[in-house]
């Protein structure tokens, strides 16, 4: 017997799904009459007459009165109709008629095991395998495996051997050239629902066979973050886990019950005609192993230690995020624990995206098949309130309408003159969280804790209150209402949240903190890494190019003013980056480069982003690209533009624009659709479209503004989205380093580590400070507080009034401070405020001073003064642009794969930073320029370094950096500096000339050696 071919392969299969998967083996060669495939209609009758006789004997025998033994024929013909107009898994679900009758063809496990009878009807599903089915009317081609249930076929797999020579790879060339979609049993949607091709490692799968367009999706387990499959645990085929647990009979009927469905997708594309027509996708999705995996865990998890847990879904772009929202939603919503009690009430999806809600009814829909089931609330908080209290099992909604349900529920038990509740005594809740951030934990979040757990809040408030009033000298109707909002802020043990994100902030993981595998947060995780080796996003940092801009700035004013340091910095680079020069330069270079490098991808469709610093650059930039592209002649390159609100022209007063306005009337809700078709390439944005904008036609991103962190990937992650025709992407940046990119994006390529949670008493020292400081009181914070949280029935209407004016105290006495002690005190305010709000989540503080204080500060940060803006310094007319240069830097790949990513950092003090002392204009210039761009060659730079190295090797210097502050070092190393110079004056006479000439130049240069030195020395 040869050990090394695909037969071995089949036999292995076989034998463990006959002997432990609930699969029956059937041998269509041996032409038992009790089993003969049907070509002609590509099923097995006699599974199927069987199934139904065992299972509706009822409607058998009313159907035999009628047509005797030609019931067979009649019945099987009918289920040939009807599969090939409904298709498979709708009469596998739904089942078909006959004659008036509803037969079904199979029978999927209910929800809980309440009714034995329906338990009794799903074990008599009849699955099978068979290895070799010919099939087609020649019986020339036959498939490895197919699996039946109840004699219909669902599944085919191609097996190969990569001891034989033959990979998986062959297996899916096998389906595109050998297997005919136009064959019934590889019709979309009539017959088979899957296909596998399978080798020793590696697994792919495809729903729709279309020759050579047909798409394979992998489907591995992942290892260790990348794509493929680990090593069997038992030393056997590392694919095992296909047969063992996802073709298991309980596991199969599941998917095929409650994952598969057919995603109907609608787009309205403009024809070269200029006529729009509306395209109808049909897709039919079975769940990667990923999403399976998620769910399948998530829901064990739920049904073994029921609510009260955070659960951190970390997957990555591409993931097929919406898909597992929506298995999980319905799995959740119908879960029952272990004595048949139903765990969660109502599930309430947390969401701002439009498509999602259409998609979970649309899905779901399938699954029951009823209406009802989902609710999207789309109107006002009235609609959340009804579904609450009318108890829909899946919700829905954004977070912003739950801090006016009990308003709310008020006016409506005021306007019906019912006696509406919103009970959530005894009732739990599952929360699904779509794009986790910081703030799902922020005072949203809150609102929604206290709304879904509000008796159970409340009563304990009453509680806590009764036993401390009288100790905190306080009305205890009063203290209540500040505990229920100090309890709102944890864990509530009727709530579960599952919260999906690609992206997590340190917040996040601290917050969704149920432990996963690892035995820490994320719950699970679907790497970046794995996504783009197994093809489902695309590496956006593959083609990666920088330029630095390089310019020289002079004074022309007669006076050398004086200004300060940071504000003036600030101000100046705002203004050269609107400067004409800068922004037509750079628009010369993206519409060549588009026009060049970018145009003719994706087959003539590909599309461009132009990410910009502000509103105001992106008015800008919108001008200077439609003058050019005018001034050009070009007809294949047109803009449009993206911005909130109305922008105000500084250099035109009473100018002013709208992003509907600059794209000549087009709607802001069109412009998706618009940018989507034929007569758009380019979109500029400012603070738009640089989070969940899903345009898989995105090729190139444009940047011209400094990108960090997580903003950093979300914005450029943008490009990532696949389509067919795109092989690449590409990144042109005027303002990023590829070291700062690789800094942003490496924590989240793999697992996303996270520093330990901060100390806890740490709040209690910004506490001291902020008392500290003379500025708070707390016979204030007492006062504002009794009105704040006065009970409704004892408000009036002077409370408003009344909360201003205990604030206004503190604004006064801030007012009085110098500028540098209010930016201090404001930074340690925002300190208190931004760290109670995140770590009264995860540690139980129960201290009613802190949740007073919280909520006082909340409110006085929102009256203290507002900082001056650095636009509000005018230093334009003092300056102009002497020199400018663009500079192409560097072109490769950023590649995350080396090193390691640092971890997320957790909340801690800002700072206040240094004095923001005062220099002269004309030394900024200087700095500036010697930053930007300055007239050092290579070996002028050569010469500093010698210079240093020489300064770092000097015993001299080596002493004194050791015993002395830098300050007191200076006075050592300047004087040491001519005599480092002069060592080096030969063949290096220009630099020397400024160095000894030009006082202004030598400290410049003294300045920026000493740090350096110093440093090293020390």
């Amino acid at each position: 017997m040869k050990k090394h071919t695909e037969a071995r392969l089949e036999d292995a299969i076989i034998h463990h799904l006959t002997t432990h998967g609930g699969y029956e083996f059937i041998d269509y060669t041996k032409g038992k009459a009790k089993h003969r495939y049907d070509t002609e209609k590509a099923l097995d009758p006699a599974p199927l007459l069987g199934f139904i006789r065992q299972t509706q004997e009822k409607t058998w025998n009313k159907l035999h009165a009628i047509h005797g033994p030609e019931t067979e024929k009649v019945v099987i013909d009918h289920l040939h109709k009807e599969l090939n107009t409904k298709g498979m898994l709708k009469v596998l679900r739904e089942g078909f008629k006959c004659y008036g009758k509803k037969l079904r063809a199979a029978i999927f496990a209910p929800s809980n095991k309440m009714n034995p009878d329906t338990l009794a009807l799903y074990e008599k599903n009849n699955l099978s395998i068979t290895r070799q089915l010919h099939y087609g009317t020649d019986h020339s081609k036959s498939l490895d495996l197919v699996l039946f249930l109840n004699g219909l076929p669902v599944i085919t797999a191609e097996l190969k051997n990569p001891l034989s020579g033959q990979t998986v790879e062959n297996a899916k060339k096998q389906y595109k050239k050998d297997r005919d979609p136009r064959e019934l049993i590889f019709t979309f949607k009539k017959r088979i629902l899957v296909h596998f091709a399978i080798d020793q490692d590696n697994i792919f799968m495809a729903t729709r066979l279309s020759g050579d367009k047909t798409i394979f999706l992998p489907f591995n387990l992942g290892h260790d973050g990348h794509a493929g499959n680990p090593p069997a645990s038992d030393g056997g085929y590392r694919t095992a886990y296909l047969w063992r647990d996802v073709w298991q009979r309980d596991s199969l009927l599941d998917i095929l019950g409650r994952f598969m469905h057919l995603q109907i997708s609608e787009k309205r594309i403009l024809t070269d005609r200029g006529v729009i027509r509306k395209i109808t996708k049909e897709t039919m999705i079975f769940p990667r192993y990923h999403q399976l995996d998620s769910v399948r865990r998530l829901v064990a998890h739920a049904r073994e230690s029921g609510p009260g847990h955070n659960c951190l879904i970390q997957h990555s772009a591409g993931s097929g995020k919406s898909n597992s929202i929506a298995w999980l939603a319905y799995r959740l919503s119908a879960l029952h624990d272990k004595t048949d009690k139903k765990i969660f009430d109502t599930v309430i999806v947390i969401t701002d995206r439009r498509i999602l809600d259409q998609q979970l009814q649309n899905t779901i829909y399938q699954f029951d098949h009823k209406k009802g089931v989902v609710e999207k609330i789309e109107e006002d908080t009235r609609q959340l309130v009804k579904a609450l209290v009318g108890g829909t099992p899946i919700v829905i909604t954004t977070l912003q309408k739950f801090p006016f349900v009990a308003e709310t529920l008020d006016k409506l038990r005021e306007e019906t003159g019912e006696n509406l509740t919103l009970s959530t005594r005894n009732k739990q809740f599952a929360v699904i969280v779509d794009e986790a951030h910081s703030s799902q934990s922020g005072e949203g979040a809150m609102d929604l804790k206290g709304v879904l757990n509000a008796d159970e809040i409340k009563e304990e408030a009453a509680v806590y209150a009764a036993e401390h009033a009288l100790d905190e000298e306080e009305d205890a109707d009063q203290l209540a209402g500040v505990v229920r909002e100090m309890m709102k802020r944890g864990k509530q043990p009727n709530l579960s949240f599952f919260a999906f994100t690609a992206t997590p902030k340190y917040k996040t993981i601290q917050v969704f903190d149920e432990p996963g595998p690892t035995g820490k947060s994320p719950f699970h995780l679907y790497t970046m890494r794995q996504a783009i080796e197994e093809k489902f996003i695309l590496d956006v940092l593959k083609n990666y190019i920088t330029y630095e801009t390089y310019f020289r700035i002079v004074r022309v004013g007669d006076d050398d003013i004086h200004v300060e340091r940071k504000k003036a910095s600030r101000a100046l680079a705002r203004a050269l980056t609107l400067h004409a020069v800068n922004l037509g330069t750079k628009t010369e270079v993206m519409v060549e480069h588009f026009r060049t490098h970018v145009r003719h991808k994706i087959g003539g469709r590909a599309k461009a982003m132009v990410v910009t610093d502000s509103r105001l650059h992106a008015v800008r930039y919108k001008q200077a690209f439609d003058k050019y592209i005018s001034e050009k002649g070009y007809s294949d390159v047109r803009t449009l533009v993206a911005f909130s609100g109305t922008v105000d022209d500084p250099d035109a007063p009473g100018k002013n624009y709208t992003e509907v306005s600059m794209n000549d009337g087009i709607r802001e809700s069109e412009l998706p659709e618009k940018f989507d078709g034929i007569e758009y390439q380019v979109l500029l944005v400012a603070e738009k479209y640089q989070t969940g904008f899903d345009q898989p036609l995105l090729h190139t991103m444009y940047v011209d503004k400094k990108l960090t962190g997580l903003h950093a990937v979300q914005t450029l992650s943008r490009l990532n989205r696949t389509c067919p025709g795109k092989e690449d992407t590409f990144i042109l940046d005027f303002r990023n380093t590829p070291e700062e990119i690789y800094k942003a994006f490496r924590p989240y390529y793999e697992d996303t580590p996270a520093e330990p949670l901060t100390d806890p008493q740490h709040l209690y020292r910004l506490q001291n400070q902020i008392d500290e400081s003379g500025l708070i009181f707390e016979e204030e914070i007492t006062a504002f507080c009794a009105v704040y949280f006065k009970p409704r029935r004892k408000e009036t209407v002077h409370d408003h009034a009344r909360m201003n004016g205990i604030l206004d105290q503190a604004v006064g006495r801030f007012k009085k401070r110098p500028e540098e002690d209010q930016e201090a005190a404001k930074t340690l305010f925002v300190s208190f405020r931004s760290m109670y709000g995140f770590l009264s989540q995860v540690i139980p503080y129960q201290d009613s001073d802190l949740e007073k204080l919280y909520t006082y500060l909340r409110f006085l940060l929102t009256k203290l003064p507002k900082r001056d803006s650095e636009t509000g310094i005018h230093v334009e007319d003092e300056v102009e642009l002497q020199y400018y240069r663009l500079q192409k830097i560097s072109e490769a790949q950023i590649n995350l794969k080396t090193g390691d990513g640092q971890p997320l950092k957790g909340p801690s003090d800002v700072g206040t930073g240094g004095d923001d002392d005062e220099i002269p204009l004309s030394e900024l210039i200087d700095i500036l320029n010697e930053r930007f761009g300055t007239d050092f060659t290579q070996a002028d730079q050569l010469f500093f370094d010698q210079i240093q190295e020489e300064a770092v090797e000097n015993e001299s210097l080596q002493k004194a950096a050791a015993a002395n502050s830098k300050d007191d070092f200076r006075y050592v190393f300047e004087k040491a500096f001519e005599g480092l110079v002069i060592d080096r004056m030969e063949g290096n006479e220009e630099i020397f000339g400024k160095l000894m000439g030009d006082k202004a130049f030598r400290d410049l240069a003294v300045a920026h050696l000493l740090d350096r030195i110093y440093e090293k020395l020390k």
